[in-house]
């Protein structure tokens, strides 16, 4: 056969570099919304070819986290608040299903672990740990649900949100509200209550829906 041979192992893991350090970069704010992510430039910087930059642009896009514009090319993707407000809509909609399933199933490793990353987020005052503290605490009480792919959904949609709650988390002080809200849902779960832990979700999704979407339309 008259193929040229490439190494994929390599072309992979330049990938993979390059795309959780652009990941990265985005989710903590490093990288605003609308700048440019020129391929030549970031593969100057990775030391790599355009191959693996132009690959790890388009997972981001498929994540939301990037854009392509004409003439610009791929930009860090902002939202709206109407995207931001379907997104946390749509979460609504598997979150509350998926604790609902889990609640029954849910083990004693799974309610320590949720507890102690409760009170890691609640003692936290470094904004960037926020997200990443948030996430496993509820992924630690939805994991025993088994519903793997609602749960990989969850994570992209989360991944598009991240950065804009935290902002809006730290510029109006909603920190207060979220480890109460944290708590009940805990609580519930504890006792195991999976109505009222449905429930509380939903109002906990909502209430952050709507901080967020306050925040982009007055920022």
């Amino acid at each position: 056969m008259k193929l040229r041979a490439v190494d994929i192992g390599k072309t992979a893991s330049a990938a993979s570099i390059v795309f959780d350090s652009l990941r990265q970069a985005i989710m903590n704010g490093e990288l605003a919304d609308g700048e440019p992510l020129r391929q030549d430039e970031i593969a100057a910087l990775f030391n790599t070819s355009r191959i693996p930059v132009r690959e790890a642009l388009t997972r981001l896009e498929q994540q939301g986290l990037v854009e392509s514009r004409r003439y610009r090319g791929a930009v860090v993707a902002g939202i709206s608040a109407s995207e931001a407000a379907e997104i946390f809509d749509f979460r609504c909609l598997l979150e509350c299903e998926v604790v609902a399933v889990a609640v029954p199933k849910m083990t004693s490793q799974s309610l320590l672990e949720a507890r102690r990353y409760f009170q890691s987020f609640m003692d936290s005052e470094e904004p960037m740990d926020w997200g990443e503290l948030n996430r496993r605490f509820h992924y630690a009480l939805y994991r025993d649900s088994g519903l793997d792919y609602h749960l990989r959904v969850i994570d992209n949609a989360l991944d598009r949100v991240e950065r804009f709650l935290r902002a809006q988390l730290l510029m109006t002080e909603g920190l207060e509200q979220a480890n109460r809200e944290h708590l009940q849902i805990l609580t519930a779960c504890e006792q195991g209550d999976a109505v009222l832990a449905a429930v509380l979700t939903r109002q906990h999704i909502q209430g952050a829906k709507q901080a967020l979407v306050d925040y982009l339309e007055t920022r």
